[in-house]
């Protein structure tokens, strides 16, 4: 058996920074077409919110595993040269994109119908109407949800392995292959995706509890 030094600790801290990196690409990139995407489903015309719908059902309906692929080697079939990082960061952005706008429709539908006719008939258009009343009340109630998916996509990068990423699950794969210790190796790897993921599933659940005895 190999030993685990410090070469190989950076090496996991390595794959553990484009974790972190493609997370947060990931929930930007997507939580910005996410907003375009509730915005539509919740649009008063009914084309939008059919192509909204359509575009979620695409994304939630399929594994991400396969959209990896799709983003990846389709690209690669139009002649484009693409690497590997830009691949996932495209492919995780579109997949945040679809469970954010979804999130979010149901936020923004769960704002009572008085808040916007209030707005209406002071006369708000539309961009003030959802910027200083809908959206900041929406975006409260679906927090919790929010933060939850988020732990989701923090551990979904380990699939970004399959087209040549190396993240941090990915890189505990390698050093495993190289000391042939990989119930250690990957027990270390768990152990830094429960210290990232962990506080976040505490606080969205107290984030959701807080909401539960405000209604009450």
């Amino acid at each position: 058996m190999g030993v685990i030094g410090q070469n190989e600790m950076l090496f996991l801290l390595q794959g553990l920074k484009w974790t972190l990196l493609l997370s947060a690409i990931g929930f930007i990139g997507g939580g910005l077409f996410g907003l375009a995407i509730a915005l539509a489903r919740t649009s008063e015309r009914s084309v939008f919110r059919k192509i909204a719908a359509s575009y979620i059902s695409v994304f939630q309906g399929t594994p991400l595993l396969m959209q990896l692929f799709v983003v990846y080697y389709g690209i690669a079939l139009l002649g484009v040269s693409i690497e590997a990082w830009m691949a996932v960061a495209i492919a995780f952005t579109l997949h945040a994109s679809a469970f954010l706008g979804e999130i979010w429709r149901g936020g923004i539908q769960a704002i009572p119908k008085g808040q916007t006719e209030a707005a209406n008939a002071l006369g708000l258009h539309y961009f003030s109407r959802m910027k200083d009343v809908v959206l900041p009340q929406a975006f409260k109630v679906s927090l919790p949800a929010t933060i939850g998916f988020l732990v989701q996509l923090i551990k979904g990068t380990s699939l970004a392995a399959i087209v040549g990423f190396i993240e941090l699950a990915r890189a505990g794969q390698i050093v495993s292959n190289q000391t042939y210790r990989p119930l250690l190796i990957f027990g270390i790897v768990g152990a830094i995706y429960f210290i990232i993921c962990w506080p976040l599933s505490l606080y969205g659940a107290r984030l959701e509890n807080r909401m539960a005895k405000a209604v009450r």
